[in-house]
């Protein structure tokens, strides 16, 4: 019987509905490409930067997708967000709620095309066919006559609402023989069926690959008369459903996070319509509401619009305060592979375009890089007092990860160098470059330590009381001045930074200090040449951690001042700037790290 009702429309209705909606799909992406290219990477950067809690996200969300015409667009943006890291998972859920509900508003687009001319005089001026002739025009000497980009953006926004229109037009004119068709009409009814015309919306809108196109199909057979709201109200939860593939796609190859949020957008709509769909049907079937047996006549393209925007509002007023728990769900359901516990976000190109949030997302990884060089330092002194094989490992595998950290971070530093950047993005983009190398070889020395941890481990060599001591001293001393690094170089703290080279100079102090006690002890007979090694090797690694900390604080501190990296002026200067602070802090750190004498 469909394939009747087809036949009643004749080969060139076929044709002409196709075409509608080629029309269509052609004249949203038009419009949404001049939509962003107008408003250029501002909407990735309100995205990242103005998503800090959940109700920001719903609510940017919204208003980005009304810009774009399209959730599925905004949903892939933030899926890139996550998968580089610059957007944790639950910021990502309140942003793709938000998308949800701000598809909805082309669905009030597509409602300018009830407006009619039938007056005549004057009022046809205001009919739908009119009033995109009108905005054709415009946009087509705004595309063709004018240089500015910006403009001919503009006519190409005006342009993809006109074929938008004109398709919609189409559509609504080749599907006006269904009027006349009982086959139509008995396939429609099929569709009160809610499971029916859930698996409907599901199906066409997978097809599409657009919940705005699909509802604006709908919108259009409405002007056949047959459709009513029991057939629409379950295609509508089916299409809200069917918009998750194109997102879900968009995850493939992404990383666990991302592939997460590619989710959040099917768990998002499942229960959305799972939930609002429950208790109207419920609701119905104890209050029997009227208008589920009103004339189908009712349902125009407003009142589909409407029906539209209120489920998708609800569904996330519901779904909104257990953002919290979906992520929680998330992260259950998609566990983290072993192999991406030594994986690095990726640093996403397309960013390159936008050097502020370039650099925002340089900046993240490579604070993630200096936590994890930090962590590894920790994890490999640990291993001195408490030796264990999988701790080695973990200890080799977060070197290999800040080898990666270095060597992508390099490179994307050196793109972002080659954009138009002020002159204190500039002197960033430097600090990084520079620190990165020094984080490169923290990490390096952790390494060292793990195997000097396991040179005594293999070799059953146990350190004397007195260098254990000396090394306890020594270690302590150096995880403050690693962490007072990394919190200066973190947070652009100079009195923080200031604190460092006085520290320093006390470990390279302490470390003379414990070598020639370590040689009095070998000729005295209390150590081994195999001690020896191993415990000159552990100072050695030691005083080349500080010295990196030491160099993170004066980059901090050189581009401050001047924005020219220049470490061997400071570290020459530095005692005769600071005189006295220098001296204070020195005999603060001596008089907190000493070493007993035998």
């Amino acid at each position: 019987m469909c394939w009747e009702a087809l036949y009643r429309m004749s080969i060139s209705n076929v044709i002409a509905l196709l075409g509608g909606v080629a029309l269509f799909l052609f004249g949203m992406s038009l419009m949404g490409d001049g939509l962003k290219r107008v408003a250029g990477n501002r909407l990735e950067l309100v995205l990242y930067k103005l998503s800090s809690t959940p109700l920001k996200g719903i609510l940017l969300g919204t208003g980005v997708t009304a810009v774009i015409q399209s959730s599925s667009a905004t949903s892939v943006m933030v899926v890139g967000f996550v998968n580089s890291g610059m957007v944790g998972l639950r910021q990502a859920i309140g942003i793709i709620m938000g998308s949800f509900i701000g598809t909805s508003v082309t669905g009030w687009v597509i409602c300018l095309s009830a407006i009619g001319g039938s007056a005549g005089g004057w009022a046809s001026l205001l009919s739908t066919s009119t009033l995109t002739g009108v905005i054709a025009i415009a946009g087509i000497v705004l595309r063709m006559f004018c240089k500015s980009r910006t403009k001919q953006s503009v006519g190409d926004i005006l342009l993809g609402f006109a074929v938008l229109m004109y398709g919609i037009s189409a559509m609504g004119t080749a599907v006006a023989p269904l009027k006349e068709s009982a086959a139509f009409v008995e396939v429609m009814t099929r569709f009160t069926n809610p499971v029916l015309g859930l698996l409907a919306g599901i199906v066409i809108t997978a097809v599409l690959q657009s919940a705005s196109s699909a509802v604006g199909l709908l919108q259009t057979l409405a002007v056949t008369g047959v459709i009513d709201f029991a057939m629409a109200f379950p295609i509508l939860l089916g299409m809200g459903i069917g918009a998750s593939v194109p997102v879900l796609i968009s995850s493939l190859g992404a990383t666990t996070d991302a592939k997460r949020s590619a989710w959040s957008y099917l768990v998002i709509s499942v229960l959305g319509a799972a939930a609002v769909g429950a208790v109207f049907y419920i609701l119905h079937a104890v209050f029997s509401f009227s208008f589920m047996e009103a004339d189908p006549w009712w349902m125009t393209a407003v009142s589909i619009a409407l029906v539209n925007s209120l489920f998708r509002f609800a569904a996330v007023l519901v779904q909104a305060p257990f953002i919290g728990r979906i992520t929680r769900f998330l992260q259950r359901v998609i566990p983290e592979t072993k192999q991406e516990q030594t994986m690095i976000p990726p640093l996403e190109e397309r960013f390159l375009s936008n050097p502020t949030v370039a650099l925002d997302h340089a900046r993240t990884a490579v604070f993630a890089m200096a936590d994890t060089a930090e962590e590894n330092l920790s994890a490999a002194m640990d291993l001195l007092r408490s030796w264990s094989e999988e701790g080695f490992r973990a200890v080799e595998a977060r070197e290999k990860v800040v080898d990666r950290y270095e060597d992508r971070l390099g490179s994307y530093l050196v793109r972002i160098t080659q954009t138009a950047l002020p002159e204190q993005q500039a002197a960033e983009v430097s600090k990084y470059l520079h620190a990165i190398g020094d984080l490169e070889r923290i990490s390096d020395h952790a390494v060292n330590i793990a195997e000097c941890a396991q040179e005594l481990q293999e070799k059953k060599i146990v350190l004397s009381d007195a260098a254990y001591r000396e090394l306890t001293v020594l270690g302590d001393a150096l995880m403050e001045i690693l962490s007072m690094s990394m919190k200066a170089f973190g947070s652009n703290d100079l009195d923080m930074a200031f604190r460092v080279e006085p520290l320093e100079d006390l470990i390279d102090t302490l470390s003379d200090e414990l070598k020639l006690h370590h040689v009095e002890r070998l000729r005295r007979g209390l150590c081994t040449i195999d001690h020896g090694f191993v415990f000159n090797d552990l100072v050695t690694n030691y005083e080349r951690v500080s010295d990196h900390c030491s160099n993170l604080a004066v980059a901090v501190i050189e581009l401050d001042a001047s924005g020219v990296f220049d470490t061997h002026e400071y570290l020459d200067s530095v005692k005769d700037l600071h005189s006295e602070r220098f001296h204070e802090l020195y005999e603060c750190y001596a008089a907190r790290y000493v070493i007993e004498t035998e």
